[in-house]
């Protein structure tokens, strides 16, 4: 390609970019042009994304695709995403070959460029929603407290038992402290004796009545029970009958 017809492709694309194309200056060659490439229409609380796009022409222009690079002006793109880009460019530029393509290749980065934007947002709004959710289910959680089942209750009341014991073995040991030896001893005495339900579960078996008789208990006869009783009644019997006589 001459450079006469490459002149003729800067000038068109400097009367459609007058301020976003950079030409023929210092930093870059006379088969080199740069354009400030931002989104092809504004997203509503889009992020801001400024992008340099980079060509380079070859001698066989455009029979040949141009070198392609682009790198972020304003805010960020990830590698994954510039690479994403430069490969659908090659894709416009392959469909281009033999024609001026630059004007194409730039509308299609624009257009890129403006979904791009777009996706971001959308992820942003998804992972909001997504923390707001998370936030409610929390505060459920805290308002309707956790739901016990029975293992959870059991573990619970291991704790429970635990904790009380501790406590218990705690006070015991600071009245301890503050008793005499003789006092000491009293205390012990007592607290060692074995309640009436400590007794039953110590031995569950009723029948045994001998297990149930504390040292001191008197044993009652029914049988001489009964037998006084009988006596009295016939007394009251004959009594009844001597008055009826009368």
């Amino acid at each position: 390609m001459s450079d006469e017809v490459l002149e003729e492709e800067m000038q068109v694309l400097e009367s459609i970019y007058p301020t976003e194309l950079t030409i023929k200056c210092e930093e870059i060659s006379e088969r080199e042009v740069h354009f400030d490439i931002e989104p092809e229409e504004d997203v509503e609380g889009g992020l801001e994304l400024k992008l340099l796009f980079k060509v380079v022409y070859p001698e066989a222009y455009p029979d040949t695709l141009p070198e392609l690079a682009i790198e972020a002006l304003e805010g960020y793109l990830e590698t994954t995403e510039a690479d994403s880009l430069i490969d659908q460019l090659k894709a416009v530029g392959e469909e281009n070959l033999g024609m001026a393509m630059t004007f194409t290749l730039v509308s299609h980065l624009r257009e890129q460029l403006m979904l791009l934007v777009r996706s971001r947002m959308e992820q942003i709004q998804r992972e909001e929603s997504e923390k707001e959710r998370l936030a409610l289910e929390a505060e459920e959680t805290r308002t309707k407290g956790t739901p016990v089942t029975i293992q959870s209750f059991k573990e619970w009341k291991a704790r429970f038992d635990r904790e009380i014991a501790r406590k218990k073995t705690q006070e015991e040991d600071e009245r301890l402290k503050g008793m005499s030896p003789k006092e000491r001893e009293e205390y012990k005495k007592v607290h060692t004796r074995l309640s009436g339900r400590q007794l039953f579960e110590k031995n569950r078996n009723l029948d045994d009545d001998a297990a149930l008789i504390e040292e001191g208990t008197v044993s009652v006869d029914v049988s001489q029970y009964e037998r006084i009783h009988d006596s009295e009644e016939e007394q009251e019997s004959e009594r009844l009958d001597f008055s009826d006589s009368d």
